[in-house]
């Protein structure tokens, strides 16, 4: 058969004559573009003529187990010989499809005994347009019986690369167990993907993973108020690396890079990372939908007699029960694309401005102003991650008190001893009773640019919270501050406010709550959701695909967890976070907002990102070691902290089981040299202002590789899913969630504190988020909310076949059973009545922890369910 296979592998050469020939048969499953981009109509006419004139797409075997005697240069490198050339059959007449889009291909290979063991394929495209390449599978080989190739790349014309595209079989090997024949194609491929000789701008069919400052954000051409900082790179203002595009710097800052057209999506990012076609359609098609809908009040017209304000709650609940009426759309019929001015009008001719109804209101519209409904969102809303236990009182700031004077709290014994149920504070704080919701320090040094540099109003603020018998939070106090009016060195001035029930007490205790709200939206949007997640992952993704090749068994771990990040990174670079995009617009920071998550940035540490790291440090767990996870929580009824450590257990063991096979023990660790030049990178280069710290783990143990791979995809897919898919089921409203303030807190005895009196909800209305910046940020988050059609969930792999290692295919199934087991059990916690805050005075069941891993329907939409398995959105 085919000789002593120990010997191939460690190298030796067969140089017996061939003594059988066989035909392997393989089988292709691709997409073309023609089917992807249907405006692509002359290249599939050219990809016809190049069939007909025989140059198709071309396929050639490499040995694993020999090298090829007669070719020079590749005995030198001892690179697996090549065989012949095999044509994929019929492109014209393709077979039936086996999914959307995708066709299946037959493919006829010469091989022969001499030749070893296929263990990669080069493949060639000679059409003149790419396709995208899902596998390749080869059957009835000798000794192997079946090879799959897992590829999911574009493959563009050969004339648009300088290297072969090769692709390796779905073995999984450390660099040290590659088969000799393979290991200079996985050293050349790896070198191909860091680019480091391509220069200049990046264009769409380079392949090239690279890392850059986040420089890209203004536009210092139009004028100052487009200025913004480099992001990256200095002491100032740290952050994580972002890809690399290469476009040309703008004419008036050589250190800011140059930004595409604001409509253009097309911004670069390694063609295998953007977005496969049904998430694409899915994404436009919403995008489209809210861009239309954010332009509605500038159309030259109105929606009641005050233009640009709601009047009433009724007003808000008219943009989700279809009751605002657009008049006079014909006069400006001209100046609005045709796709969107379909959008706009209904098929029944009423032009009519209708958003989901968001959950948060579905079952009480006003449930939500409850006590008891504000400090559950804390628990089991759209950012749970920020809560603490208070530790000492009053609350203390670590601001410097030498640039910002004293900070302490104005919050007094006497202001909530009487809500503490006949206890003392010190009681309180003994029984690890009292929490707090702080945006205080975060704030104060942003607030005199804020208020004085944008139109908004804004506290920071520190809420008190006593934790009741029964499990939920009631709010004791609020503290609103602002800077000294005679310098910031001179501390805050502070004003304390506590529940109240009747009168304009209650109107301004509503007032007080939503602008902590306001704090909070505002935070949870720059650091819980963007810094947190978005930006602090991309580096582990471009470091992954830079320095582990496909076949090492972290990227393959890791693989899933990178899908899509970049390409959502980068749209959000171009629309959202940009100098004048959305987020400045509907988020009270405004033009500081991306700077201050910098500020944030500085104490970052990713040994605090686990979720068990993170309860303990904000004092809502106490280590046990007799308790499951070796921690108790403090609050047992916290959904989110609850749901989450039993996610954060299932991942923990899924990655323990799966590294110990490759790992046996930490030696094997430290002989890893990709691994090793992986860490090497995400520390010094991708989070490279923070490489001087000695938090890094040393990833020379099983338990630290073990740890960090947990903690990356715990960031990637269970925290993502937490702190993004409730943002439209919870601030779809945005009374519930305000994003700005635009007044000052009424004072008594003014004409404002008289309107409070007067008409309470108008008041609270015109102080909140406008009707425009309501539209335009509860449009974007819609889009961000929903879950792609192709959506894959933790515990789910886009390909069954994603390794041949039949060990880590039964600790994923392991894996996938325990994650079922965790939605069965969050079904019952939801039904349970004792568990107030896993439904509330709203009766919305948290469910954003809810893995969806048993759901292969891939069904997308407003779900509020499902656990991606990376920040795809």
């Amino acid at each position: 058969m085919f000789g002593n296979l120990i010997d191939a592998i460690t190298g030796k050469h067969h140089n017996e004559a061939a003594t059988s020939k066989v035909k392997l048969k393989g089988t292709v499953v691709l997409m073309k573009k023609s089917v992807l981009d249907f405006g692509d109509f002359s290249a599939s006419l050219l990809d016809r003529m190049h069939e007909f004139l025989g140059k198709g797409v071309c396929f050639q075997l490499v040995s694993a187990t020999v090298t090829d005697p007669s070719d020079h240069e590749r005995v030198k490198s001892n690179k697996g010989k090549v065989g012949k050339s095999a044509y994929l059959e019929k492109w014209i007449e393709s077979m039936p499809s086996m999914a959307v889009g995708e066709s299946k291909f037959n493919v006829h290979f010469e091989w022969d005994e001499s030749q070893g063991i296929p263990g990669a394929i080069i493949v060639k495209n000679n059409h003149h347009s790419e396709f995208y390449l899902k596998t390749v599978t080869l059957e009835c080989v000798p000794e192997k019986s079946r090879i799959h190739f897992v590829c999911n790349s574009w493959i563009y014309p050969v004339g648009k690369y300088t290297y072969d595209r090769i692709f390796f079989a779905n073995d999984t090997y450390l660099p040290s167990k590659m088969p000799e024949p393979l290991k200079p194609y996985r050293k050349e491929e790896l070198a191909n993907l860091q680019g480091d000789a391509v220069m200049g701008e990046l264009k769409e069919h380079d392949r090239v993973y690279a890392y850059d400052y986040y420089n890209d954000l203004g536009q210092p051409d139009k004028g100052l108020d487009y200025v913004r900082p480099v992001l990256g790179g200095s002491k100032e203002f740290p952050y994580p690396r972002r890809g690399r595009t290469g476009r040309r710097p703008t004419k008036t800052d050589p250190k800011t890079e140059s930004r595409l057209p604001l409509i253009s999506l097309d911004i670069y990012v390694p063609r295998d990372e953007r977005f496969g076609h049904l998430k694409m359609s899915d994404f436009l098609a919403y995008a489209l939908k809210a861009l239309t809908q954010a332009l509605l009040p500038t159309l030259n017209t109105v929606f009641d007699l005050t233009p640009m304000e709601f009047d009433s709650f009724q007003d808000v609940l008219n943009l989700y029960e279809g009751g605002l009426r657009l008049p006079q759309l014909d006069a400006i019929r001209d100046q609005i694309p045709f796709e969107m001015l379909r959008e706009l009008v209904r098929t029944d001719g009423e032009r009519i401005l209708k958003l989901p109804l968001p959950q948060v209101i579905k079952e009480d519209r006003f449930a939500w102003r409850t006590d008891e409904e504000f400090g559950r969102e804390m628990l089991a809303g759209v950012n749970p991650v920020i809560i603490r236990r208070l530790q000492e009182f009053p609350p203390k700031s670590k601001l410097d008190p030498k640039l910002y004077g004293n900070h302490t709290s104005s919050i007094t014994t006497a202001h909530i001893e009487k809500n503490l149920e006949g206890k003392t504070i010190h009681q309180t704080l003994k029984d690890y009773k009292l929490f707090i919701l702080d945006h205080h320090d975060a704030l104060i040094p942003y607030l005199n640019r804020i208020n004085s540099g944008t139109s908004n109003k804004i506290y920071a603020s520190r809420t008190l919270l006593l934790l009741n018998d029964d499990g939920t939070l009631k709010p004791l106090a609020i503290e609103l501050s602002l800077p000294h009016p005679e310098g910031e060195q001179h501390g805050a001035v502070n004003r304390v406010f506590t529940p109240a029930e009747h009168g304009v007490e209650e109107s301004i205790w509503q007032l007080a709550k939503a602008y902590a709200a306001v704090n909070d939206s505002g935070y949870h949007q720059l650091i819980s959701h963007w810094l947190n997640t978005h930006a602090v992952i991309e580096p582990f993704v471009i470091a992954t695909n830079r320095q582990l090749s496909v076949v090492h068994p972290v990227h393959k771990l890791l693989s899933p967890h990178c899908r899509d990040t970049m390409n959502i990174n980068a749209l959000a670079r171009q629309t959202l976070i940009n100098a004048g995009g959305i987020l400045e617009s509907t988020v009270f920071p405004g033009k500081y907002a991306m700077e201050m998550s910098a500020v944030v940035y500085k104490d970052w540490k990713l040994t605090e990102q686990g979720l068990p790291d993170d309860l303990l440090k904000r004092g809502v767990a106490v280590e046990d070691l007799k308790s499951p996870y070796k921690l108790r929580l403090l609050i047992e009824d916290y959904p989110f902290a609850v749901d989450g450590l039993a996610i954060w257990s299932a991942i923990e063991t899924w990655v323990s089981e799966y590294c110990a096979i490759y790992y046996p023990d930490d030696a094997a660790i430290a002989a890893d040299v990709e691994l090793h030049e992986w860490w090497k990178e995400v520390r010094e280069v991708g989070h490279g202002d923070k490489k001087d710290e000695d938090w890094w783990p040393a990833m020379q143990t099983a338990a630290e590789l073990t740890k960090t791979c947990t903690t990356i995809i715990w960031m990637a897919s269970a925290l993502h899913a937490a702190v993004n898919f409730g943002q439209y089921p919870y601030a779809g409203y945005l009374p519930n969630r305000p994003t700005i303030s635009r007044r000052w807190m009424p004072q008594p005895g003014t004409a404002e504190y008289e309107e409070l009196e007067r008409t309470p909800d108008l008041v609270f209305l015109k102080t909140i988020t406008s009707q425009f910046q309501t539209i335009l940020g509860v449009s974007l988050i819609e889009i961000l909310s929903r879950h792609s059609s192709d959506e894959v969930y933790l515990g789910q792999r886009d390909t069954p076949e994603w390794t041949t290692d039949q060990k880590a295919l039964e600790a994923f199934d392991r894996f996938h059973r325990r994650l079922i087991e965790i939605e069965n059990r969050i079904l019952s916690m939801n039904q349970d009545p004792n568990l107030k805050n896993r439904t509330g005075p709203v009766k919305m069941s948290y469910t954003l922890l809810y893995p969806n891993a048993s759901d292969f329907t891939r069904v997308g939409g407003l779900t509020g369910r499902g656990i991606p398995n990376s920040v795809s959105i």
